[in-house]
Parts: structure tokens; sequence; C-alpha cells
């Protein structure tokens, strides 16, 4: 019978094992990495020369072979025997493998009835891969001169099993989050590219349309330079705006000017007469919230030129308490919201930034009463 001390001396060896297998599993996100290090510790530690992960796929559930360690020729040799389902992955599935009182050595149906190649090895012990009650896999661990394992191994294996269940989760839940923050950097950079190079591009556009349809008529060359050298203008910007954008992917007019600063200039850039207010006490503010604020500016005023014919736009920025408010509103033809096309992607950019920034977005427009723009964004 085992003493106290004995007890205590196989305690703190399971405590140092599932110490080092969790300060392994520790260092990576990589899902294909935390399979393996826990595996090779696995096999290290608790001296059991080969193993194998299986995990099922998060969609359709099929397994695959996601780690080995050490596998007999037989196995090693034959890939096909390492493929489609067997014995414990169906008994995993059928929900039998449930815990260390219900299976201690299963035989390995994919070495059965094999003679040579298998380095001796028959059997393997199969330990669930749960993670918040979702099934995630099987990892098996077996050597070659198999030992009876002890109810507190095979436990031991499971707690081990329960560990690299928890690191699997978390490596995927990592490369989703990683999935979703490229899907939104590739939104982002679709609502710099409208509001910055194709509402530039847009002007040229139409300054060298506006030259082409001059040289048609017998008008001063003077003018139609000068609507050239406007477009060479609008294209230098464009390029340089183009440049600073890959360069850092900020808002080149936030680089050397406030917020409040780079406003005040966007108005005075504008084709309508636009009033400028700024309410509370001005601070400074994250610098993706900045950029955010200016977008959203920068895009409004673009509605107002192009499409309000507008005689008065206003800007008011709010320095309230846990929030800043921006309000852009003008007196110009306005519009039925629920009418928008689909290709407005400028309403659809300002929303979305505003969301990202766990922000809100309300526009208020009907026909003959101009438009206003309220965004609300925590700070």
């Amino acid at each position: 019978m085992e003493t106290n001390a004995e007890k205590l001396k196989r305690r703190n060896a399971e405590l140092a094992i599932l110490n080092t297998i969790a300060q392994a599993l520790n260092r990576s996100v990589d899902l294909d990495e935390a399979v393996q290090t826990a595996l090779a510790q696995v096999a290290d530690l608790l001296d059991l020369h080969t193993g194998w992960v299986w995990l099922l796929q998060e969609e359709g559930g099929d397994s695959y072979l996601a780690a080995a360690q050490n596998l007999p020729p037989a196995l090693a040799n034959r890939p096909d025997k390492m493929a489609g389902s067997c014995y414990c992955l169906d008994t995993y599935r059928a929900g039998d493998l449930a815990g260390a009182a219900n299976v201690n050595v299963v035989t390995c149906s994919r070495l059965k009835g094999l003679i040579d190649g298998t380095d001796g090895l028959r059997y393997h012990a199969s330990i669930p891969l749960y993670a918040h009650g979702k099934k995630l896999g099987v990892l098996n661990v077996a050597s070659a001169d198999w030992r009876q394992l002890a109810p507190e191994d095979l436990q031991l294996l499971y707690t081990i099993g329960d560990l690299l269940g928890i690191a699997v989760e978390r490596a995927r839940l990592f490369d989703r989050q990683a999935e979703l923050g490229a899907l939104e950097e590739r939104n982002r950079l679709a609502r710099e590219i409208h509001d910055t190079l194709a509402q530039g591009l847009t002007a040229v556009s139409l300054q060298l349309e506006s030259a082409d349809a001059l040289l048609e008529t017998a008008v001063d060359p003077t003018r139609i330079r000068r609507i050239v050298q406007h477009a060479l203008a609008l294209t230098r910007a464009n390029l340089e705006e183009a440049r600073r954008s890959v360069m850092d992917l900020r808002a080149a007019p936030l680089q050397d000017k406030t917020l409040v600063e780079a406003i005040v200039s966007l108005a005075e850039e504008a084709a309508v007469a636009v009033d400028v207010l700024v309410v509370g006490q001005v601070r400074p503010l994250p610098r993706r919230v900045e950029t955010g604020i200016y977008r959203v500016v920068q895009e409004a005023l673009n509605n107002v030129n192009r499409h309000a014919q507008a005689a008065q736009a206003t800007i008011e920025l709010t320095f309230a308490a846990g929030e800043v408010v921006l309000v852009v509103a003008d007196n110009g033809i306005g519009f039925d919201p629920d009418t928008v096309p689909p290709s407005r992607f400028g309403l659809i950019g300002m929303n979305e930034r505003v969301k990202l920034l766990s922000g809100r977005f309300r526009l208020e427009s009907a026909p003959g009463q101009g438009a206003r723009i309220e965004v609300h964004i925590p700070t």
C-alpha cells in the first residue's frame, strides 16, 4: 500500500509534469505546434515512446492526424494506415470514450493483424480531448513494453488531455480572430481607398473631361492649361497620399496637425461655406479615433460637395465626458435614406468606421430638408 510519503512524491511528480506541459503549451498559439509540443512532452515525461493525436475538423467533423511521435514503420511507412476511422475514433464519436474509469488500454485496430514493423506495439491508451463539452479529438500514447496503467496514471493522462484540449481551442480561437482581423483590415483598406484615392481620382477625371470638352471649342488655351495644371496638382496630391497610406496606413493630414486643425482644413477646402464649432475642452484622442472622425468628416463633406447642392454646412465637434460627438449638417436638397442605392459606399464606410470604434452612427435626411449626420464615439 502506498505510504503518505510516496503519495506526496507521486503528486509532486505529477504537478511537475503538468507544469512542464502547461508551460510548453502556453508558449505558442499555433495549433500544429501546440499539439506536437504536447505529444512530445507526454512521450518524454511519461516514458511513453510512441503517440499520435487525432483532431476533428471544425467543419464536418472529419478526423485527421494532427501530430505523431515515433510511429512504428508499419504506420510511418504506410500513410494509408493512418487515414480514415479506427476503433478508438469510432468509440470516441459514439460517446463511450468518456473518462478514465471507462477506458484503459485498447487494441490498436491499425496495428491489428500486422506482424512486421510494429516495434512490438499492440495496444495504446486513448484519451479524449474536449473543450467546453465539444469533441476535439483523441490523444493516443503507447510503448513497446506496455505496462498496465494505474488509475492515477490514467487520470494524469486525462488531465494532460484537458490541457491539450484547452490549447487546441485557444489556437483555433486565435486563428479565427486573425481571420476576422484580416477581414476588418481589408474593409478598412477599402474605406481608405474610397476616402482618398477614389475621391481624388474622380476629381482628376472631372478636370480632364472638362479640358477635353474645351478643346473642341475656341476657348482661350490659357483656361485649358489652368484646368490641366489643376488636374496635375490633384494627381500629385493623390500620389503622395497613396505613398503615405502604403507606408503607414494612417490619415496623412493628421501627421502634423491636431484633429481640430485637420477638420478646419477640410472645411476651408470645401466647395460650400462650412462653419466649424468646437464644444467642450479639446483633449487628445486615441489615434484610431481621431483618424475615424477625420475620415467621417471628409466623406460627409465630399457628399455635400457632390450631391447636396447646399449653400451652407456646419461641423460640430463636442468633447463630452467619456465620448466625443460629431455632427455634420447641410441645408441642401436632402434625400430619402431608405432609397439610397447599395453602391453608395461612402455612407456604408462611415457607418462601418463608427461601429469599429464601438460608436453610434445616425443619419437624418428628407427631400428638401438637407441632411444631418450624428456620430457618438466612446473615449
